[in-house]
């Protein structure tokens, strides 16, 4: 069933952790209560979120959302509840706050953990009395409003520290759904790796979305995915839209590393070279006239041993290699045929 304003996105996945996570939103959402939602960065908290409205008896209603950490936290009361008319320089005319736009519906607080104390005192009373004043106003306003929440912080810790109200915590918590991190949803980093590999190449208008290779899909199985399926998005996208050729063959995880940074060196003197030493080691060589053939066993021999102890992972025996992922790559093709 498909409901007006409901995207399903990311909403994907086959894993038995992202089903069961589903399944418990899907029964907490029939109950007018208040859920939130904890995840990593990256996890779908807004999307989770989404997905519980739409599927509550308030779907017809506005599902409004606010990200606490966009505000500074002096603005958050002024957007949650609006202002009068002259509550304060620049408040020309009358404004509604999140809370009046949510009526009927509900209110998705992204990041709750931050927002004032002074403001919890304030949202405190919506929950037990469905009523609040303007910012600047004197004037009663009632809403019913259902309010979901979403952090990746340690809510129970930060009402230790003082920094947020116990009482309010109690009453946003009728349930506490967590949301599974990426790393931890198996099969399902694939699945949304080629869902994003095909929307990208739809949006980039190419006739035909280019196919994950087996070392990109080690790859996208192997790594922990510490940004989640936002991170996975971006590194997906970045390949499809770099890509030339049927196959995506390598991925560019951290966007950030900089191939002109300078190597430290030691700036203590090098130590003088024995001669005698020199003369005795050069004296073992094989013959010169077999230098090609030598250097490539060698570098045969490096990178079985580093593939070896790497469980095959390529990124893993790059770095025990001390090279890059490129030049890696560039030796891994020039000798594949021998590994």
């Amino acid at each position: 069933m498909k409901f007006p304003g409901f995207v399903e996105r990311e909403a994907l996945g086959e894993s038995e952790i992202f089903l069961n996570f589903q399944a418990e939103l899907s029964r907490v959402a029939g109950i007018n209560r208040s859920v939130m939602i904890i995840g990593e960065r990256g996890t779908g908290k807004e999307l989770a979120a989404s997905r519980l409205h739409y599927l509550s008896g308030r779907w017809e209603a506005p599902f409004v959302a606010l990200n606490c950490a966009a505000l500074p936290p002096t603005l958050i009361e002024t957007e949650l509840f609006g202002h009068s008319t002259g509550a304060y320089t620049g408040a020309g005319k009358l404004r509604k706050g999140r809370f009046e736009e949510a009526d009927g519906g509900t209110l998705f607080l992204d990041e709750m953990g931050l927002i004032p104390l002074e403001v919890q005192e304030k949202i405190l009373r919506v929950v037990e009395y469905g009523s609040f004043e303007r910012v600047g106003s004197s004037q009663t306003v009632e809403v019913d409003v259902r309010i979901i929440t979403a952090t990746n912080q340690d809510m129970p810790r930060l009402c230790d520290e003082n920094k947020f109200k116990r009482d309010l915590l109690d009453r946003l918590s009728f349930e506490v759904l967590f949301l599974p991190p990426l790393r931890e949803r198996g099969t399902d980093k694939l699945l949304l790796a080629e869902h994003f590999c095909i929307r990208m190449s739809t949006e980039l208008g190419l006739s035909q979305a280019p196919k994950l290779s087996e070392n990109v899909k080690q790859i996208i199985e192997e790594y922990s995915w510490p940004g989640n399926i936002r991170e996975l998005k971006n590194v997906i996208e970045r390949a499809v839209y770099k890509c030339n050729g049927e196959w995506v063959e390598d991925l560019t995880i951290d966007p950030f590393k900089n191939p002109y940074t300078l190597i430290e060196t030691d700036s203590t003197p090098e130590p003088k070279i024995d001669e005698s030493v020199v003369e005795k080691t050069v004296s073992v060589l094989p013959e010169l006239g077999k230098f090609r053939s030598n250097i490539r066993e060698i570098e045969i021999g490096y990178l079985k041993r580093a593939l070896s102890e790497s469980s095959n992972n390529q990124k893993m025996a790059a770095e025990k290699l001390g090279l890059s992922y490129d030049q890696f790559r560039g030796l891994y093709r020039k000798y594949k045929k021998d590994l």
